[in-house]
């Protein structure tokens, strides 16, 4: 019981840090983001090349990972999501095809063949008999800092509450004079640099290969439905339900179910449920 309490808290933490950005574009910009999982991609393999390649500092180099992810955000938004902005089935379909040119970028580059990354912290220690990794619990401890900052940001800044008001009402915010297409711009940096933050501690978790956009793209997507799709507060919750749900699936039944439950659980929450626990789609 300990081991699942302590490494589901330490998982939901990771899990909640990948979901946060992609449900802010939903929140803001009302269309999904399929590309989302390629940030976290990005996020590992920059820290890759900075660390293990070029031999850089290890926090220089998370740095780099994380301003890339702004790039990339920025970049995405405005060569494709902004043409296509009042369609959302097609905004989903270009990211989508988005994430599968990057990946086949990211196979010419580094091949199929999948990487160890160094821990930003190594080593292991003991609590309650249970090992943990002190990579997996200063990824935990950053996630809720940047989780932080980021609610504090929202509800106390200009900025922030100009995209919480685009979120609720982006006809209206308008008409009070905020620029909802620059708040898009701000919204997608956001959440290209969280979805970077995430993939360095991500793939120092797992490991690096080019197929590894997709499960943290699932993951993101099953904590928004679970948590209320564009609610923050919702996706919290949600990722620390399914963080215990796969381990506690990992320790007690078998690793090889360990989604199965999560795939279960959603569609409970659709049929039970169809907004998601919180039910509101505003940050």
């Amino acid at each position: 019981m300990a081991q699942v309490i302590i490494q589901g808290f330490l998982l939901s933490g990771l899990y909640a840090l990948i979901a946060v950005g992609f449900t802010m574009i939903f929140s803001v910009g009302r269309v999904l983001n399929l590309a989302y999982g390629v940030y976290i991609m990005l996020g590992g393999y920059v820290y890759y090349v900075a660390v293990q390649i070029l031999s850089l500092p290890k926090f220089p180099s998370f740095l780099l990972a994380g301003l890339a992810g702004i790039v990339f955000g920025v970049l995405t938004y405005l060569v494709l999501v902004k043409r296509f902005e009042k369609d959302p089935i097609a905004v989903e379909i270009s990211t989508l095809i988005l994430a599968v040119v990057m990946q086949a970028v990211i196979v010419l580059i580094f091949s199929t063949a999948p990487r160890s990354m160094w821990p930003l912290i190594p080593g292991r220690f003991e609590v309650f008999g249970v090992s943990i990794l002190k990579n997996i619990l200063f990824a935990t401890a950053v996630s809720w800092v940047v989780l932080g900052s980021l609610m504090v940001f929202i509800h106390k800044t200009h900025i922030g509450r100009a995209i919480r008001a685009v979120s609720m009402d982006a006809k209206g915010a308008a008409v009070s004079g905020i620029d909802p297409q620059r708040i898009n711009l701000v919204t997608w940096a956001l959440s290209g640099v969280l979805g970077a933050i995430a993939g360095v501690f991500f793939a120092t978790y797992t490991q690096l290969d080019p197929g590894m956009w997709v499960f943290p793209l699932i993951t993101a997507v099953a904590v928004v439905i679970v948590g209320g799709i564009g609610s923050i507060i919702g996706s919290l919750i949600a990722a620390h339900i399914i963080g215990f749900m796969e381990v506690a699936t990992t320790t007690w039944i078998s690793a090889d179910l360990r989604g199965v439950f999560t795939m279960a659980l959603i569609i409970v929450v659709l049929v039970v449920a169809p907004k998601g626990l919180l039910g509101k789609a505003e940050l």
